[in-house]
């Protein structure tokens, strides 16, 4: 008994055991539950009127093309602050740019509803009103950290060797930019996006908090529609949310395939 024991641990494949198990009841059966939900009505029985009644409703679609705006929104402003924030932080030259890292991940370690909180309370302190300029602050500043690490942490892998090569011939530095070190970033950019974009679309605390429920996304329509009962809609808006972020997940996936298969540098 003993024996067959130390043989079975002494196989790394039995090792993953543990993971696929949870894998497989706290990833695998949700999904299929979510598909199962999505295509039956209340009886069970087969059917496809919840994608139709999301087609007809155009309030639900409104809500689903407004929070890709927001979405969007976000991801191009979490962008535009924060690649040159990364970019200097990963200068050798900015000797502080480690402990200014740790800084911009702290805000990671408290929860996302703590935060939206603390920014409720600050528009409060500051007498400004909650509504749609609030809601994508809030977005920028809890998702803004998502961004920043991973195009910092490949900048500061970076073969340094390509970087002076450029400059031995001749390049100037906005061209070892634009050919060197942006195209090299890509990886990152690209990981910083999803990491945005996907928890962007699909939340709805960040919304109902600084909005006073004045603004829907569709995270909350989702929300709402389970919260009422009404299982197999909601399975259904979940699934189309699911269905959006995986495209979003592979197109991140073949643009960082293509962007290794060059090399990098265009």
């Amino acid at each position: 008994m003993t024996n067959s024991i130390s043989r079975f641990f002494m196989r790394r494949k039995n090792w993953a055991i543990p993971y696929a198990l949870f894998m497989l009841v706290f990833v695998v059966v949700p999904l299929l539950l979510i598909v199962y939900f999505a295509f039956t009505n209340e009886e069970g029985a087969f059917t496809l009127a919840n994608f139709q009644k999301f087609v007809q409703n155009p309030e639900a679609l409104n809500t689903f093309l407004y929070s890709l705006g927001i979405a969007i929104i976000t991801t191009v402003a979490c962008l535009l602050l924060g690649y040159p924030a990364a970019y200097i932080l990963s200068q050798k030259e900015f000797k502080a740019g480690k402990a200014m890292v740790v800084l911009f991940i702290l805000p990671m370690w408290v929860n996302i509803l703590i935060r939206t909180l603390a920014t409720v309370a600050l528009f409060d302190f500051l007498k400004l009103p909650l509504g749609e300029g609030a809601l994508i602050f809030g977005m920028i500043y809890n998702f803004l950290p998502f961004m920043i690490y991973p195009i910092y942490n490949t900048l500061q892998k970076m073969d340094q060797s390509l970087i002076e090569a450029a400059q031995d011939l001749g390049a100037n530095p906005f061209k070892v930019f634009t050919k060197v070190i942006f195209p090299l970033s890509m990886p990152g950019v690209t990981s910083g996006i999803i990491m945005v974009f996907m928890p962007t679309v699909s939340t709805f605390a960040i919304a109902e908090l600084l909005t006073m429920n004045n603004i829907k996304l569709f995270g909350t329509t989702v929300q709402e529609n389970i919260y009422n009962g009404m299982w197999n809609y909601g399975a259904a808006l979940s699934l189309i949310m699911l269905l959006l972020i995986a495209i979003t997940s592979i197109f991140g996936n073949d643009e960082q395939n293509v962007q290794n298969e060059s090399g990098g540098v265009i």
